[in-house]
C-alpha cells in the first residue's frame, strides 16, 4: 500500500514533468532581441516636470565655490519608477561616495567640492573635503525627495536605491555653514 505523501509527491513530479515537456515543445528560438526599452528614459527637458511626465531633478550647490557651473533643474522624462542615481545619471551628473561609506554617502557631485581647494566655509576656512568618511557637518551634500503633491524631506535611502515615481522630485543640495538648510519650495 502506498502512503498519501508518496502519492502526492509522485503526482507533483508528474505534473512538473508534463509542464516542462509542454514548455520545451512550444519553445521556439528567438530570431530577434526581445529586450524591452529601459525604464529610465534617455530624454530630459530643462526645468521642472509638468505633473507626472517624469521626475524633476534639482542640483543646488548653494554657496559652494564653482557650484554655479553644476546648478540645474531638469525633468527626466519617464513613465516608470527610477532610482535617484539613474535619474541623475540620465542628466550626466556624476556622484562620488566616501572611502568608509561608499556610495551610500554622497561626497562629491560633478567633482565638487574640490579635492584640493578649501570649500569656502567660514567655520573652518582651511577645510578641504577628502571623502574619507562623513563630510563635515558644515559642508555636505544631502539628498532630498519630494513625492508628487508632498513636501521635501531627507531621502531615507541612498541615491542607488531611492525609488522615484513620475511626479516625484529629487534634489542634491550642498549646505555650507548651515545654508541652505532645505530645498526651496
Amino acid at each position: 500500500m502506498t502512503s498519501t505523501p508518496r502519492i502526492l509527491t509522485l503526482l507533483a513530479a508528474g505534473a512538473l514533468a508534463l509542464g516542462l515537456s509542454a514548455c520545451s515543445t512550444n519553445a521556439q528560438p528567438a530570431t530577434s532581441p526581445t529586450t524591452e526599452p529601459s525604464a529610465t528614459s534617455e530624454a530630459f527637458a530643462d526645468g521642472a516636470c509638468a505633473s507626472d511626465e517624469g521626475v524633476t531633478v534639482v542640483v543646488d550647490a548653494g554657496d559652494l565655490k564653482g557650484g554655479d557651473a553644476i546648478d540645474r533643474t531638469a525633468c527626466v522624462l519617464t513613465a516608470e519608477a527610477v532610482t535617484a542615481a539613474d535619474a541623475l545619471g540620465t542628466l550626466g551628473v556624476t556622484l562620488e561616495g566616501t572611502e568608509q561609506y561608499g556610495d551610500t554617502v554622497i561626497c562629491r557631485v560633478d567633482g565638487l567640492p574640490s579635492a584640493s581647494a578649501p570649500v569656502g566655509s567660514t567655520e573652518d576656512p582651511a577645510y578641504v573635503e577628502a571623502c574619507a568618511t562623513m563630510p563635515a557637518a558644515f559642508a555636505y551634500w544631502s539628498l532630498w525627495v519630494k513625492p508628487a503633491g508632498g513636501a521635501w524631506d531627507y531621502a531615507q535611502e541612498g541615491a542607488a536605491t531611492q525609488s522615484l515615481k513620475p511626479g516625484d522630485s529629487v534634489e542634491l543640495l550642498f549646505t555650507l555653514d548651515g545654508a541652505p538648510a532645505a530645498p526651496a519650495a
